[in-house]
């Protein structure tokens, strides 16, 4: 079991166990890979040491939720701004002796509490997010705190509150393309008594239903002519056929499941030990009962054409929730600085 490294204040504990076979994939695959918790909020980067060990470097962002990657920079929302960090360091130059990627964060665009869950960037390079406590799809805007782009039909205002829980995105040649809600509801909270089966993935294009009966489905991703999401609240990955709408099983994985990405032909997906509640009533809970399996808390690859789980980053300690995960493709050891860490105020780069 090792520890995490973190640079600036004291964290929880985190101690995290890997499968034997996580380095050797990560190098084959030539990624390495980035998630969030909300629980704890942190950001954790995940790569290779020097001596093919697994490192982890962690930093705070309160409430750290939806983490994106695009073209060589991360993306996260925290409680109340979207940040967006830059590797600092020019080719050929190495980070604390080890580290090819150091993430600075250089702008944070202050939206206020919207409860942002996942997020992503188009063709335009502009910054597109869930915006959860306001039922709708968001872009940022210079003046105000979002500017609103799509929200389904069945929401009648735009207006706080949290109708449907409308919380992850895909996107397909630059732009936004579907959605999941968790519940056809147009009243604040409302969505709460329709986990179990509730869930609709909507193509915003249309505003068409593509396909409903999920239970808290999470981050979808198109895959050819698939979208591939998160059925949590039953533990299942699921495949969705975009002509018809039919669906099958991927795989199903022990715990609640809140983030996905896809990286050659895998799929990794961030996983959680229930809350009080989180479970309740959902066939997630009696799935599990009836494999013998305990809820756990960490990261798992699966081979998207055969369901199998082919790795896995398990943590243990304080921490038993995440939410988002990105990989970082040609990045082997990433680490990152904090906007309230010590070093952030020491360190100054710039262009003569």
């Amino acid at each position: 079991m090792a520890h995490a490294e973190n640079a600036g204040a004291i964290p929880p504990k985190v101690d995290f166990i890997v499968s034997p076979g996580l380095p050797k994939w990560l190098q084959q695959h030539s990624t390495s890979f980035g998630f969030t918790s909300y629980q704890t909020g942190q950001l954790f980067l995940v790569g290779l040491m020097p001596d093919g060990g697994i490192s982890l470097n962690q930093q705070n962002y309160s409430q750290a939720m939806g983490l994106c990657w695009d073209q060589g920079r991360l993306y996260l929302a925290s409680k109340f701004q979207i940040w967006r960090l830059e590797n600092m360091l020019r080719p050929g130059q190495i980070g604390n002796d080890r580290f090819d990627a150091v993430f600075v964060p250089r702008n944070a665009h202050t939206t206020g509490d919207l409860d942002v869950h996942e997020l992503a960037v188009d063709a335009a390079g502009q910054v597109i997010f869930a915006n959860t406590s306001f039922s709708c799809l968001a872009t940022v805007d210079p003046v105000h705190s979002f500017r609103a782009l799509w929200r389904p039909a069945f929401v009648s205002e735009l207006a706080p509150g949290d109708r449907c829980h409308l919380n992850g995105l895909a996107m397909h040649d630059g732009a936004p393309a579907y959605v999941t809600v968790v519940a056809r509801s147009d009243e604040p909270g409302k969505w709460r008594e329709h986990r179990a089966n509730g869930g609709m993935l909507i193509d915003i294009r249309t505003g068409n239903i593509l396909a409903d009966g999920f239970s808290m489905p999470h981050s979808p991703r198109v895959v050819g002519d698939k979208v591939v999401l998160l059925d949590s609240g039953r533990g299942y990955i699921v495949e969705v056929d975009i002509a018809n709408g039919s669906r099958r099983n991927i795989a199903f994985v022990p715990g609640f499941m809140r983030g996905l990405e896809i990286h050659d032909g895998f799929a990794i997906v961030t996983l959680s030990k229930p809350r009080y509640g989180t479970f309740a009533g959902l066939d997630l809970d009696a799935e599990l009962q009836r494999r013998g399996l305990a809820p756990w808390c960490g990261v798992v690859i699966i081979d998207l054409p055969t369901g199998q789980m082919v790795e896995w980053f398990r943590l243990e300690g304080d921490i038993t929730e995440l939410f988002d995960v990105a990989a970082m493709p040609s990045i082997v050891a990433p680490m990152s600085l904090g906007p309230n860490s010590n070093e952030l105020m020491d360190t100054i780069t710039f262009l003569p």
